[in-house]
């Protein structure tokens, strides 16, 4: 409580230094270019739109936030067999409140930088950065107008930061973010890991390519030198408003790293799961904070290509996902497959589409490391009301069940449903 109080102190000091800053040079309120706006007016975007006439007055700090409230009323059960580890009893209750922290600076005409830090989540109880990086859209810190030709249509990510493979992430709940999430929980194979590393960007009328490299590391040391190989990351795609009412987007992208300590595609969100203790022992073992997440475990060798179409018509959207991912543990010599299929229907109405309701269908099959090949399905019902464009209530019902899990594992005839409201504040 003692560093909790001490945290909170410095960051209001901070943040109302910066107010004051700001509004004697009237930029608090203005928009940053090439920027995702962290409220309503950022739903369905995915990689921010590339702008070329940017306005630039001088350096200028933008704090924002995000916090997240669920109340949970889920039942779980398994086969209950001798030899199947016991479930957690859980009722219904309010989970731990999550908070965020952002700060988003114009350093320089094209130059911005971004911070993110989880103030609370899940896992962690201390405050911890979740990653940053710098995002380049014109190069005259160099001179004025240098390489324009070529950064009218480029841009540079560098960072220690999310990873651009896919467009799930875009999509996903990043702690108390989930503002952008139309349901509660995030997929089932979450593909989401923070890297070192550097993203270079090409747009050009609807068409979008993307080549990044990483170090492959998620937690940064330099211990154990050669253990690790380099990511490689890749997405190509076209996104674009075909007339009024329709834009169609298709991308595809692919992530590879070939041999690591640590492979955390699938297990990099430290924060921990929106569904609290499922298919978790009473002791903890389990899925723990990763609750209702699949994890294929792979680690050496790692390979993974998704698809994901995106289609709005009006107020009717459609988003996809086609995932493959191969690799295996360094004591395997074969490859184990797992595979994802989602898709997700919403409709958005009222007079600023603040209302809507959807579903949405997730389904994982793949082999375990004892070789048992087994299936995941989820369904999610839910709606949403935006009371304004910085606050979203939403509501959920889920249905998760585990099929063909060995005796052993705690997942064996596991399944849960029930019913979860989250509300969302993100400015």
């Amino acid at each position: 409580m003692k560093n909790l109080l001490k945290y909170s102190g410095v960051v209001f000091a901070l943040c109302l230094g910066l107010q004051m800053q700001s509004q004697e040079n009237n930029l608090w309120d203005r928009d940053f270019p090439n920027f995702r706006y962290p409220d309503q007016r950022g739903i369905s975007d995915f990689e921010p739109n590339k702008d070329t006439i940017t306005d630039f007055n001088g350096i200028n700090v933008r704090v924002g936030g995000a916090f997240a409230l669920q109340f949970q009323a889920i039942d779980q059960e398994n086969s209950g067999n001798a030899a199947t580890p016991a479930l957690a009893d859980i009722g219904e209750n309010f989970n731990l409140a999550t908070a965020n922290l952002d700060f988003d600076v114009m350093l320089y005409d094209g130059v911005r930088l971004h911070l993110r830090t989880y103030l609370s989540s899940q896992h962690h109880n201390e405050t911890y950065v979740k990653g940053g990086y710098l995002q380049i859209d014109k190069l005259d810190f160099i001179s004025e107008g240098f390489a324009q030709g070529l950064m009218d249509h480029m841009r540079i990510k560098i960072g220690h930061m999310e990873n651009n493979y896919g467009d799930a992430h875009f999509r996903r709940t990043d702690n108390a973010m989930a503002l952008y999430n139309p349901f509660v929980g995030n997929y089932l194979m979450d593909s989401f890991t923070t890297e070192v590393g550097v993203e270079v960007y090409y747009f050009n009328n609807g068409f979008l390519g993307m080549l990044g490299a990483t170090n492959g590391k998620l937690n940064q040391n330099v211990t154990n030198p050669g253990t690790t190989s380099p990511s490689l990351l890749a997405k190509i795609g076209y996104d674009k408003n075909l007339s009024d009412d329709f834009r169609f987007r298709l991308t595809g992208s692919v992530y590879h790293t070939n041999q690591t300590s640590s492979a955390y595609l699938y297990s990099g969100d430290r924060a921990g799961s929106r569904y609290y203790s499922l298919m978790t022992t009473p002791e903890g073992a389990g899925d723990g904070f990763r609750s209702a997440r699949i994890n294929p475990n792979l680690r050496n060798e790692l390979t993974s290509v998704m698809i994901n179409p995106f289609l709005k018509f009006g107020g009717l959207e459609f988003f996809g996902i086609y995932e493959r991912a191969s690799g295996k543990l360094a004591a395997e010599t074969d490859e184990r497959v797992w595979n994802q299929y989602a898709g997700e229907l919403i409709y958005r109405f009222g007079n600023t589409e603040n209302f809507y309701i959807g579903g949405r269908y997730n389904s994982v099959n793949g082999e375990l490391e004892t070789g048992e090949d087994v299936t995941v399905d989820r369904y999610n019902i839910g709606a949403g009301w935006f009371m304004t464009k910085n606050i979203l209530s939403k509501i959920e019902y889920v249905n998760q069940e585990y099929n063909d899990y060995p005796t052993t594992d705690i997942h064996n005839g596991g399944k849960f449903n029930g019913v979860v409201f989250e509300a969302v504040i993100s400015f």
